[in-house]
């Protein structure tokens, strides 16, 4: 199975590059669009590789009908309900480490 992931804040073409050779497609938008959008955005996808910009919220996750993951490249998930992923079975990590596959 390929795996479906949105980048909605961009990312490097070597972070791009990583997930690309596991076979996964990756969708990379480069600005951190409102919950409203993100929600419209979201339903195909199997995972969500966000920023601090992002605010993943219990419609946002509702509207995920695939998501079975959220991550966060850099430290925290204060911008994610954690309660509504929990609800819907969707793990929401972070890797305080992992935020320089995303800077430029």
């Amino acid at each position: 199975m390929s795996y479906k992931i949105l980048v909605p804040e961009g990312i490097t073409a070597r972070g791009a590059e990583i997930l690309r050779a596991e076979g996964w497609q990756v969708d990379i938008h480069q600005k951190a669009a409102p919950p409203e959008e993100l929600a419209k955005m979201v339903p195909p996808y199997h995972a969500l590789l966000i920023r601090s910009g992002s605010k993943v919220t219990a419609e946002v996750i509702e509207a995920a009908a695939n998501m079975k993951v959220i991550g966060r490249p850099g430290v925290g998930v204060d911008n994610v309900d954690i309660a509504a992923a929990t609800r819907r079975g969707i793990i929401v990590m972070n890797s305080p480490q992992g935020k320089h596959g995303l800077d430029g």
